[in-house]
């Protein structure tokens, strides 16, 4: 297996097996797409059946973006952009050296925010990668017409060709608005919702643009989706790690902290907290998601983890090789005591800082620890850890016989919003 799933200690390795008759069953709806939500299935099999024409023509249109943007923005919200940034910031890194800066915007109603990005890009040569299923998501159709002025003023009537539209390939105001303009375009798979759709086109077309290996993110979903395609809770940690959230919930752990050690997967785990959220927390059930990063949430959070309520616990990604390091240098006259460090390498000293703090938080706080332990960073790891995240919360939301591809709780904020801003 790439992906090394652990419980700290193997407390948990023969409870996990009781589940063994129901994960069988659960592990068949899903793979003969019978389950609930199987309209929205479409993620199983695409590693494998993923359209290879409009893949060929993701690669040549990132191509000519990269050759000529100073800026790609990605308009879009939640599972439409989220997925991107993730991948973009644990495969590059948050300074990437000469690649195309991506900006987001589209995510937030933020008027400072969204002010500040357009006088930023008033100066910049820039492409908008606008990302909708309907077309009429506030926050994305708000940032998108904004967008659309700052280009027109720009580029006059050739505004159209800095536009690339991701969505619906048949249905929805953006569709229709790219079929009257002629926009460059690209599908979202009818029966791949957005929180899982980060290897379709949603995710790919930014991730080429930033200069990232797509073949690469597409491989490492594939061995994922072969590896993982076996019920057996010896050797499948997708599905160990499934009925460990289970166990922990039925021991009162309500709360599930994403703990990782590599700023560059902060945006990770906030794609991994729509992922779990949106897809479990559903007629009054599921863990909640959250997630730090340490050392530096140790700093803020660290104190309530160690002594505060017992309602939680934390699931670590661990890095074995970082994308960089260096060696901690020697200072003869020592003034700020750091030469005990000398000789020793940054990530050294953040592994160590890692392993200190699971015993202080297993042993001493008795917060339960899952262990997720991934190579590196790669391009190839990204595609594989996401596929395992789906099959672990459709696994893990079966369990508990909720439809892990629905989100009707969204609905309720909305029709109070349009009711209060006329729209209805």
């Amino acid at each position: 297996m790439y992906i090394n799933f652990d419980e700290k200690k193997g407390y948990l390795s023969s409870k996990i097996l009781e589940y063994q008759e129901v994960v069988d069953s659960a592990h068949e709806a899903l793979h003969a797409k019978t389950g609930k939500g199987n309209d929205f299935l479409g993620w199983i099999d695409w590693p494998e059946k993923y359209d290879k024409e409009e893949f060929v023509e993701i690669l040549k249109h990132a191509k000519k973006v990269k050759a000529d943007a100073d800026v790609l923005v990605v308009c879009g919200i939640g599972g439409s952009y989220l997925g991107a940034r993730a991948a973009i910031e644990m495969i590059n890194g948050l300074y990437p050296k000469g690649q195309v800066e991506i900006m987001y915007l589209g995510n937030t109603l933020s008027s400072t925010y969204i002010v500040q990005a357009l006088d930023y890009l008033a100066d910049k040569n820039f492409y908008v990668n606008v990302i909708s299923k309907s077309g009429q998501t506030t926050e994305t159709a708000m940032a998108f017409r904004l967008l659309k002025q700052l280009l027109k003023s720009k580029h006059q009537e050739n505004y159209k060709d800095y536009i690339i539209a991701t969505t619906d390939p048949k249905n929805g105001t953006l569709r229709a608005e790219v079929n009257d303009v002629g926009y460059k375009s690209f599908s979202i798979p009818a029966d791949i919702g957005g929180r899982f759709s980060v290897t379709t086109a949603v995710g790919l077309f930014p991730l080429a643009v930033a200069g990232i290996s797509i073949e690469e993110v597409m491989r490492g979903a594939l061995t994922a989706y072969k590896e993982l395609d076996n019920p057996d809770l010896n050797v499948n940690p997708a599905y160990q790690y499934a009925v460990a959230r289970r166990i922990m919930e039925k021991q009162g752990k309500s709360v599930e902290m994403l703990v990782s050690y590599e700023f560059q997967m902060t945006m990770f785990a906030e794609w991994w907290k729509q992922l779990f959220g949106e897809s479990e927390g559903k007629e009054g059930r599921g863990i909640l998601p959250t997630s730090v990063n340490f050392s530096t949430d140790l700093h803020s959070m660290g104190q309530f983890i160690q002594e505060g309520s017992k309602n939680l616990f934390e699931t670590l990604i661990a890095v074995e090789e970082p994308m960089e390091d260096m060696i901690f240098p020697i200072d003869e006259e020592d003034k700020d005591n750091m030469n005990y460090l000398s000789g020793k390498s940054l990530d050294y000293v953040n592994t160590q800082a890692r392993l200190g703090t699971l015993a202080a938080h297993y042993d001493e706080g008795s917060v339960p620890n899952l262990i997720i332990t991934i190579p590196d960073t790669s391009a190839y790891t990204f595609g594989y850890l996401t596929y395992f995240f789906f099959k672990s919360i459709a696994m893990s939301a079966y369990l508990i016989n909720v439809n892990p591809f629905n989100q009707p709780g969204v609905e309720v904020y909305k029709r109070n919003m349009f009711k209060l801003l006329g729209k209805i």
